[in-house]
């Protein structure tokens, strides 16, 4: 299989993160494209003016999904109710390298702190901005929209990471499987990415002593590879549980029906969590396990409503 292309010949991003918002998708990328340095958001769809559930219906022909890139990574911002919204357990690692600025550490450690106060404004520190064990500059915030971000001065000595990672954090029911987890993903994308890199276990270190809930030997940090994307996994080690939902989601963009038949026979463990081709796997972990020409199956009449009626997206039936 070939991995799509995009314009220009640049490799599209193969797994999204989905940010639920209340009705406010559009007003959160202009926030985050003014707060970030390299940043763009555009509305990407609509949502049609008819064949709407009926708690869709205030939102005929309002944006239905934004398109935000933040320093060349993909997100999506979902507009929607006020059912969901995003938490601690999915978060979002920011790596300032001081190699992104010229070797400059001050730069690096500037260009953070100035993203940090346009991201506290409105929001919550959940870890303040100082120097730990694992870093010599690093905060987490909660944003105004629910968003959580990590902060980090990284050491330039260490192998190269991108930007933004997304971390997950695993407690109440998935507490302690956070390696198990990753072996998981990386087994189960393998041959699906296999055009885009395959997949790796990266390092791990785990909790010394007891943490929280978290066992000796848990997951206090780890690192693993999906196709050419990082992703951080670790058991939750602050007593306190959150656990994933629909606030932050994983889309996974699909070459054709039998890869979609494939991860949703692999992932989905909650049946009655099934619906428009979202779905939960056996950590809690939402995913949304989509065909990559979904913005032109949307454009078929009818599409919206076929698909409101689907679990599992088939294709034929757009």
């Amino acid at each position: 299989m070939n991995a799509p292309q995009q314009q220009g010949g640049e490799r599209r991003q193969r797994i999204v993160p989905n940010i639920w918002c209340n009705a406010n998708a559009e007003e959160a990328g202009r926030f985050y494209a003014e707060a970030f340095e390299r940043a763009t958001a555009e509305v990407e769809s609509r949502y049609p003016t008819e064949g709407l559930l009926e708690f869709q219906k205030p939102f005929a022909g309002e944006p239905l999904t934004v398109e935000l890139t933040i320093d060349g990574y993909l997100f999506r911002l979902i507009n929607a109710g006020d059912q969901f919204r995003p938490g601690p357990a999915l978060s979002f690692m920011l790596n300032f390298d001081p190699l992104r600025f010229d070797g400059d550490e001050e730069r690096a450690r500037a260009s953070l702190d100035r993203l940090w106060e346009r991201l506290l404004d409105g929001g919550t520190a959940l870890m303040p901005l100082a120097a730990y064990p694992f870093s010599a500059h690093y905060g987490w915030v909660q944003d105004r929209y629910g968003v959580n971000w990590q902060l980090m001065l990284t050491d330039p000595a260490g192998e190269p990471r991108p930007f933004v990672i997304p971390a997950l954090m695993f407690d109440g029911l998935a507490q302690d499987r956070a390696a198990e987890a990753a072996d998981f993903y990386t087994t189960l994308f393998a041959s699906v990415l296999q055009d885009s890199g395959g997949t790796a276990v990266g390092t791990r270190f785990p909790y010394p002593a007891p943490s929280g809930k978290a066992a000796a030997g848990a997951l206090a940090f780890g690192e693993f590879r999906l196709g050419d994307q990082w992703f951080v996994g670790n058991d939750n080690g602050s007593g306190v549980d959150h656990g994933f939902s629909c606030g932050v989601s994983l889309e996974v963009q699909c070459h054709g029906q039998e890869e979609i038949d494939f991860l949703w026979q692999a992932l989905s463990a909650v049946p009655e969590a099934e619906q428009c081709g979202w779905l939960v796997d056996s950590f809690g972990v939402n995913w949304q396990i989509v065909p990559d020409n979904i913005a032109e199956l949307m454009q078929r009449p009818g599409a919206f409503e076929h698909m409101l009626e689907m679990k599992k997206l088939v294709i034929p039936d757009f």
